[in-house]
């Protein structure tokens, strides 16, 4: 019998007759409550041994026969949030492959430290995408429980990297930035949508997904009309290579700007795919590349910010309802900070001398 810290509070664990168990105490986690905590522990214990607590029998399933009764279920759970699902299906596709044909009642916590080894040796993914992955793993093995393919959540003893930790965001410098098109020249779909978020910071399904009654070049605007939120669905000013990417774009017979055979040319997949393809071969010449399609975005916002542009402005181009959200941004230097008390310091004593209230010098 055992005890561990959980979501801030008690949770136990033991065995009985080769079976495990695990509950939450709903105590919390303090050094106070661990005593009434292995109370509720003996409690639990003793009610299995009196048949208070009822066994199940465990349905022995794959993780890949699961996960393909798991995802029909979660498409229609998630028909309101359809990008939660595409995240979920995202994360459990690379779970299929290093779990495949392991019955879904033998995966513990080792297995999935092991998953977590494997996501960062092999493909080199950072802590978000482990973040993800491991959520949508939980996500699943709660669906498990209730189909009675597992009798509880590895995922409970499994470390997952915090907020902060997970904090994915790179900013390219114009050195990494002329070398990516360099090699991007070779797949035009990758490289204009990479080149149109850079220019107007929009979101990867934002650009795949534009149509050709969205642009207007007589006036230079594009209309986001897809956007997930009402801040997201937004004007833009096309800049002068924004301009003439879309002009070329907008030759064919295609009503999208990026058509695609499926999805109606929304088609992040395949320049992720084609993405991939560039990091790969970079890797092989000895080059690390060490940012995914969004970090142009990224890389817009810091440098709108870097030139000065204020929260309200910057949130209205990248399309969120709150500043808060893009304060992650801005990164002050000393010398941005040194300016910026000058000017306040020349509209100051000009608002003085305007009132005619005496400054001293």
């Amino acid at each position: 019998m055992s005890l561990r810290k959980r979501g801030g509070n008690w949770h136990y664990r033991f065995e009985y007759k080769s079976q495990e168990y695990t509950g939450n105490t709903d105590l919390a986690d303090t050094p106070q409550n661990k005593r009434e905590a292995v109370g509720v522990e003996a409690g639990a214990l003793e009610a299995l041994k009196k048949g208070r607590l009822q066994t199940r029998n465990i349905e022995i399933i794959s993780f890949r026969d699961g996960v393909a009764k798991f995802l029909p279920w979660a498409e229609v759970h998630y028909r309101a949030h359809p990008n939660s699902y595409k995240r979920i299906k995202t994360s459990l596709s690379s779970s299929l492959v290093y779990m495949n044909r392991m019955p879904v009642s033998t995966i513990d916590a080792a297995k999935l430290d092991g998953y977590k080894m494997w996501r960062a040796n092999e493909h080199h993914v950072r802590d978000i995408t482990i973040r993800h992955d491991l959520h949508a793993l939980s996500t699943f093995f709660t669906y498990a429980i209730r189909h009675h393919w597992a009798f509880a959540n590895p995922i409970d003893e499994v470390d997952i990297p915090s907020d902060a930790d997970a904090e994915r965001m790179h900013v390219l410098t114009a050195e990494e930035e002329d070398d990516y098109f360099r090699r991007a020249a070779r797949f035009p779909d990758l490289h204009d949508v990479e080149r149109l978020i850079i220019n107007l910071g929009l979101r990867p399904e934002e650009v795949t997904c534009l149509a050709k009654e969205d642009i207007n070049l007589e006036a230079g605007k594009l209309q986001v009309c897809r956007g997930k939120t009402r801040a997201a669905r937004r004007v833009l000013d096309l800049t002068t290579e924004s301009r003439q990417i879309l002009a070329q774009r907008m030759k064919g017979d295609s009503r999208w700007i990026f058509p695609s055979r499926r999805n109606k040319g929304k088609h992040v997949g395949r320049i992720n795919s084609a993405h991939d393809r560039i990091v790969a071969v970079a890797l092989k010449q000895g080059v690390v590349i060490g940012f995914v399609p969004y970090d142009f975005r990224h890389t817009f916002a810091t440098r709108v910010a870097e030139a000065g542009v204020d929260l309200p402005t910057l949130a209205a181009l990248l399309g969120h309802g709150s500043i808060r959200c893009v304060q992650k941004y801005v990164h002050p230097t000393a010398d941005h900070k040194k300016q910026a008390m000058k000017r306040y310091d020349r509209t100051f004593r000009l608002g003085k001398k305007k009132s005619g209230s005496r400054v001293k010098p």
